[in-house]
C-alpha cells in the first residue's frame, strides 16, 4: 500500500509502498477513507514529541472495515468507522473509573517478538499512536474504532477522529461547562472552533473566540461564537476582563505555547478554570501567578476531550445530521495523500487553514 513515511524529524514524508500484515484475533484492517491533516501531527514531525523513526502519521481518519480477526465482533467488513488514538484496554484503573482518554496499556499493540504491523523491505515501520492513517489502509486493535450510521459522510466523520472530539469534549466533559455560563476560547482553527461549537451545544452564554486571523474569526461566529477578539492588535486578556466584568468562567487554550496558556489563565474570574488543549512543546514551562490561585482559579490538561469515544463519537455524528455540529466549514482544502507534506508546512505558517482533508482513491 501506499504511504507517507516520516524517516527523521523536520524532513518531508516521502510516499512509499509499505507492506501491512494480516489481522490478528483482535485487530482490523481498516480501508483508509479520509484522514484530516492535523497540528498534533507537525509537533510529532518537528521534533517536539520526540517518536521512534521511521512512522506512518495520521491519527484523525475514518474508513470501512476491510477484514477483522478471529476474535473481533465488534464490527464486520462493510462496517464504517472513526479512529481514535485513545485506545482502550478495558481493565487498567484508568478505564474501570471512566478516565479511557488515559489508558497506556501496552497490550493494543504487537510485541516486540511478534511480526510488526507495518514494514518496509523487512524493516519495522512504526505505527503512530495506534493507528498511522496518512496511509492506504490501516491495521488497528479494536479498541481504536467507533461503529457509525452508513448515512454519515465518511468526509465529515473523520473530522470527528481527533479535533472535533478533542475540542467539543474539552468544553463538555473535561471542563463541564454549564449553562448560561461565559467562555473564551484561545485559537480558532479545528480544534479551537470545535470548542466554539461545543460551548454552543453546552448553552454557554457568551462565547469569546480569540485568534490573530481575521477569516478564523468570522468562521468562529458560524460556529456560535458572540464576541470575537483580534488579538493581533489588542490585549486579549485585558480586553476580556474588560468585556466580562472581570473574567470567564472558563476559558480554553488550543494552540500550544506558553504565551497563550498563561493568557488563557489571566482571563479567569474567581473560580474560574483554564483549560489547555494545545499540545506544548515537551520542556516549555508555564508561569503563573501564585497569588491568582487563592481564589480558587485552576489551571489544567486536557488529552482528546477527556472521552468515551464509541459513545461520543456516534453522538457527536447525531449532532451533525441534526446540525447541531459544524463540520461542513471545517474543511478548508481537500488533497490527495501526495500533498501532505504541502498541508502541514501551511499549519506551520499559522494560515487561515482550519482543516487539509486527505482523500484516498481505492
Amino acid at each position: 500500500m501506499k504511504a507517507a513515511v516520516l524517516r527523521e524529524v523536520n524532513t518531508a514524508m516521502e510516499i512509499e509502498d509499505v507492506q501491512i500484515s494480516k489481522p490478528g484475533p483482535r485487530e482490523v484492517l481498516i480501508r483508509t477513507a479520509y484522514a484530516g491533516v492535523c497540528h498534533s501531527d507537525l509537533h510529532f514531525q518537528n521534533g517536539s514529541y520526540p517518536y521512534p523513526m521511521p512512522a506512518i502519521l495520521g491519527h484523525e481518519s475514518s474508513g470501512i472495515v476491510e477484514e477483522v480477526g478471529s476474535e473481533v465482533s465488534y464490527v464486520k467488513p462493510g462496517d464504517h468507522v472513526i479512529t481514535c488514538l485513545s485506545a482502550f484496554c478495558g481493565h487498567c484503573e484508568p478505564c474501570l473509573t471512566g478516565h479511557m482518554s488515559l489508558c497506556q496499556e501496552p497490550e493494543l499493540q504487537r510485541g516486540p517478538d511478534k511480526e510488526p504491523r507495518l514494514s518496509s523491505n523487512s524493516d519495522t515501520v512504526h505505527q503512530f499512536l495506534n493507528l498511522s492513517s496518512y496511509a492506504e489502509y490501516m491495521l488497528v486493535h479494536e479498541h481504536t474504532i467507533a461503529k457509525i450510521r452508513d448515512d454519515m459522510p465518511l468526509d465529515r466523520a473523520a473530522l470527528i477522529g481527533c479535533g472535533t472530539t478533542t475540542g467539543v469534549g474539552a468544553v463538555i466533559h473535561t471542563a463541564g461547562v454549564q449553562p448560561g455560563e461565559m467562555i473564551a476560547v484561545i485559537g480558532c482553527g479545528g480544534i479551537g472552533l470545535a470548542a466554539v461549537n461545543g460551548a454552543a451545544i453546552a448553552g454557554a452564554g457568551r462565547i469569546i473566540a480569540i485568534d490573530k486571523v481575521q477569516s478564523k474569526l468570522d468562521l468562529a461566529k458560524k460556529f456560535g461564537a458572540t464576541d470575537v477578539i483580534n488579538a493581533s492588535n489588542l490585549d486579549p486578556v485585558g480586553e476580556v476582563l474588560e468585556m466580562t466584568g472581570g473574567g470567564v468562567h472558563y476559558s480554553f487554550e488550543a494552540i500550544g505555547l506558553k504565551q497563550t496558556a498563561e493568557q488563557a489563565f489571566g482571563m479567569l474570574m474567581r473560580g474560574g478554570t483554564a483549560t489547555i488543549i494545545g499540545m506544548i512543546p515537551v520542556g516549555t514551562m508555564i508561569e503563573i501567578h501564585g497569588a491568582m490561585l487563592l481564589p480558587e482559579r485552576k489551571i489544567q490538561g486536557c488529552i482528546m476531550g477527556s472521552n468515551r469515544f464509541r459513545i461520543d463519537m456516534p453522538r457527536y455524528v447525531d449532532f451533525y445530521m441534526n446540525g447541531k455540529l459544524h463540520l461542513d466549514d471545517l474543511i478548508s482544502q481537500r488533497i490527495k495523500l501526495d500533498g501532505v507534506n504541502e498541508a502541514l508546512a501551511g499549519l506551520q505558517e499559522g494560515g487561515d487553514i482550519a482543516r487539509s482533508l486527505i482523500e484516498f482513491e481505492h
